[in-house]
């Protein structure tokens, strides 16, 4: 039986975002009258809760329900920076403490990678090479690291720069690290993006580096970007944010790819 809303419905509605946007993932898509049996709330805040979630690209209204977007594109970079960000900061901080000393770093762009230049930050003598403005300007009130920029046309939806100018950028450079992140990833190991342009962007990135870092939530598992570059067999760490699904434990082992799963908050970095 239904519950009526509580005056104090509010205070759920981030965590049933979440928690709705958990079930369309695994099923593709909801119906909103049930969704609203399974929250024990009314059908009219349901549709309150799913219009923000499409309102923002991170679903689409479908015929009595909600779904998916569509698998051709991309959703907003401002719209990507507000899904699974608790999941996204741990993997930052992971990341960061993973990094040495003194090292220098090619990273990528995408939201996952700008909460790792974010978790850099107060780092001292690093030196990065980036084709992503998001990065750039998360490192930017930091004197002591020094930032080398991608040059060329920028898309100003991402800020970001893709393509042969990011590929040459990169291959100027030998660095210690790269870290980057992926449209989605493929039950064969395959890396999947949106655009040739990001996977030859990224490309570039795991030949411009000693060691390849991929940052990537467990939201990328069998997301069905469209544009095949690279597998896991081609990298050295992977950090995500759960177990990794059954379905692509197979594939993940035979890579060889050392994996390491951030499921809790770690504690704040000391800087010396």
């Amino acid at each position: 039986m239904l519950m009526n809303d509580s005056p104090d419905d509010a205070r759920f509605s981030d965590e049933r975002q979440d928690r709705i946007l958990d079930l369309v993932r695994e099923t593709g898509s909801a119906a909103i009258d049930d969704l609203a049996a399974r929250f024990e709330v009314t059908p009219q805040t349901i549709r309150r809760t799913v219009n923000r979630l499409c309102e923002v690209g991170l679903l689409r209204r479908v015929h009595g329900g909600v779904a998916l977007p569509a698998p051709t594109q991309n959703i907003a970079y401002e719209q990507r920076q507000i899904l699974n960000p608790g999941a996204k900061r741990r993997m930052g901080e992971a990341v960061a403490r993973f990094v040495p000393a003194s090292s220098s770093l090619c990273i990528g762009l995408g939201t996952t990678p700008e909460f790792v230049a974010h978790a850099l930050a107060g780092r001292r003598d690093l030196k990065v090479f980036t084709n992503s403005l998001n990065v750039a300007a998360a490192l930017t009130r930091n004197p002591e690291i020094e930032i080398t920029l991608a040059g060329g046309t920028y898309r100003l939806h991402d800020r970001d720069i893709i393509g042969e100018p990011a590929a040459a950028f990169y291959a100027k450079y030998k660095a210690d690290l790269a870290i980057f992140g992926v449209g989605g990833l493929g039950e064969d190991g395959m890396l999947l993006d949106f655009n040739e342009g990001e996977v030859e962007a990224r490309k570039a990135m795991v030949e411009a580096c000693r060691t390849a870092i991929l940052v990537a939530d467990v939201t990328k598992f069998g997301r069905k970007a469209t544009v095949r570059g690279g597998h896991l067999r081609d990298l050295d760490h992977l950090f995500t944010d759960e177990a990794i699904p059954p379905a692509f434990a197979p594939v993940v082992e035979d890579s060889g790819i050392e994996v390491h799963i951030v499921s809790k908050a770690l504690p704040r970095r000391s800087e010396a």
